[in-house]
């Protein structure tokens, strides 16, 4: 099938489906065309008006695996809030919990009961040692970020290619012709990250070791698989050899299951046997609420509180944040990590997810496109390439914004929400075979007539 006249297929059909997306939804739009709402760009978070539709569906209810919108056009979410809900919306023990805290008091900036028991579960499910407790993963990443280059006495981070470790400056860059540079929507820079940060290719091994070699590098952060610029799976191997090259040139190895919280119980890092120095994990780990956690090693720890105390002898050390830590975090976190996150709800999610690999590969197979299906657990991509990416220099090759938005429109006016960015698909232990077969079906429906006007 050539390629262009795939992408003129998808511009005829975008250009539909966005008029049925806009006749669909006057409230919505009108929201947007008279603002009043006294939010900047009439959304609480700009980038939410970043999604590929003509303006943002608002939202009336989420619960389980499905949404609503104020002009009552109902979706089955395989969004899940970009994994802020991968466990459904509103999950039944995180509502008791939050209804639960709200009559013991939300923030007293000091523990709560539930301190040892969330403790315990956090080093079952995760496997590491120490844990603090913060809003966000781009909090977590920060503040490790800081620890490793204490306990180090080390500059620098390393980063790869296109990845995604929340708001945290120094993880926000680009490799360019062989250079680390802030990425272009970085606004207010006001630092040269190239004094902070080493940037690159993921799967890389010798330029792992050329730039561990210099001596400088505090810790490597890495996504187990990268998950921002378009799914790239580790090559065989590469985590051993991660791990191998990190410690033998005393760096330290931080992993952020940021997304691979998908990929099963207590994530990539447990399924697949990782062994980091640092471990973040946020989004659903608190079933919705604002809550991100991250883990050390005993050394990494013992390490902290060595430099801490010879610099301050107090928590004031520009790590933590006022309201992290609250007891509504950890009554939502012991909720979630005993009743939600179980391993029972991985092998459903990842039980559906099998379901849609296999429905998506074969629609791809038989309308005869250069696709194929990337994978991580529960979450699954449209890799607009016919074999698997190796680095994000291959995934922005691969990447095609006409034929993105015109599949997640037409997904969209068909009752199914994906994620905003490449088409993830995020199975939920809420999702039915239903929704499933629904998803898998629409997605049918859409090749058909992509590949028809073609």
């Amino acid at each position: 099938m050539n390629s262009d006249s795939i992408v003129t297929a998808a511009k005829q059909i975008l250009a539909e489906e966005t008029a049925l997306f806009t006749g669909q939804r006057p409230r919505s739009q009108e929201i947007f065309d008279a603002p009043s709402s006294g939010f900047f760009n009439q959304v609480p978070q700009y980038w939410m008006r970043d999604w590929p539709m003509p303006f943002p569906v608002v939202i009336s209810k989420a619960t389980g695996s499905e949404v609503w919108d104020v002009d009552g056009n109902h979706a089955i979410d395989f969004c899940l809030g970009d994994s802020g809900a991968m466990f459904g919306h509103g999950p039944q023990p995180i509502l008791n919990a939050l209804a639960g805290a709200s009559t013991l008091g939300l923030t007293t900036m000091l523990p709560s009961k539930d301190l040892t028991a969330v403790g315990q579960l956090l080093r079952a499910t995760f496997g590491m040692s120490m844990w603090q407790v913060t809003a966000t993963a781009s909090d977590a990443n920060r503040f490790a970020f800081r620890v490793a280059r204490a306990v180090t006495g080390r500059k620098k981070i390393l980063v790869f290619d296109g990845c995604y470790h929340g708001a945290a400056d120094e993880a926000l860059v680009d490799l360019v012709d062989g250079q680390t540079v802030a990425r272009n929507g970085l606004l207010g820079q006001a630092v040269n990250l190239a004094e902070t940060t080493v940037c690159i290719p993921f799967n890389d091994v010798p330029a792992l070791e050329a730039a561990l070699k210099e001596g400088d590098i505090a810790c490597v952060v890495a996504e187990p698989v990268m998950t921002n610029c378009g799914m790239i799976l580790p090559l065989p191997g590469f985590h051993k050899t991660l791990r191998e090259l990190t410690r033998s040139h005393g760096t330290l190895l931080h992993i952020d299951e940021t997304h691979t919280i998908s990929t099963g119980y207590g994530g990539y890092t447990k399924v697949h046997g990782l062994e980091p120095d640092i471990f973040v994990v946020g989004k659903p780990v608190g079933g919705g609420i604002p809550v991100a956690v991250w883990g050390m090693t005993d050394d990494v720890a013992s390490g902290f509180d060595a430099v801490r105390a010879a610099n301050t002898g107090t928590g004031h050390s520009g790590i933590g944040t006022t309201l992290s830590g609250s007891a509504l975090q950890l009554a939502c976190l012991k909720a979630c990590l005993e009743e939600v996150m179980t391993p029972e709800a991985h092998n459903t999610m990842n039980r559906l997810a099998d379901a849609v690999e296999t429905g998506f590969s074969a629609a791809i197979k038989r309308h005869e496109l250069p696709w194929h299906v990337g994978r991580v657990g529960a979450r699954l991509e449209i890799v607009f390439s016919p074999h698997p990416l190796l680095n994000a220099s291959e995934a922005h090759e691969a990447a095609n914004p006409t034929i993105q938005k015109a599949l997640h429109t037409a997904f969209l006016n068909l009752g199914y929400l994906v994620t905003p960015f490449h088409n993830m698909v995020l199975v939920a232990p809420t999702t039915s075979e239903e929704n499933v077969a629904g998803l898998v079906a629409s997605f049918e429906k859409i090749l058909d007539r992509m590949t028809k006007a073609a």
